[in-house]
C-alpha cells in the first residue's frame, strides 16, 4: 500500500488516558480530548518531513477510515499532523 500526495496512511495507537493522579478517563471523556496518536504506514510522495514508522499526533476529526485486508486504517492529511514524535 502506497499514500500518494498530501495523504497519510496510519495505524491509530488507542492509548490509555490518565489523569496527573493515575485515575483512567471514560472513553466518553478521552472524547473531549483534541488529538489522538497514530503510527504512520505509509507517507504520500508528497510529503517531506513525516516518515514511515514515526509515530505522530493528529486533529481527531481529520481525515477518514478504511478497511484495507481487514485492517483499519486512517488517511490523514499532512496538515492535520500537530506532533512528529
Amino acid at each position: 500500500m502506497k499514500a500518494i500526495n498530501k495523504f497519510i496512511v496510519c495505524e491509530p495507537i488507542n492509548e490509555e488516558i490518565r489523569t496527573d493522579s493515575g485515575l483512567m478517563l471514560s472513553e466518553k471523556d478521552a472524547d473531549n480530548i483534541r488529538y489522538r496518536m497514530a503510527k504512520v504506514v505509509s507517507p504520500g510522495s508528497e510529503v517531506s518531513v513525516i516518515k514511515e514508522g514515526d509515530v505522530v499526533y493528529y486533529d481527531r476529526s481529520a481525515g477518514f477510515k478504511i478497511m484495507i485486508q481487514d485492517l483499519p486504517y486512517l488517511v490523514i492529511s499532512e496538515r492535520d499532523v500537530v506532533v512528529v514524535l
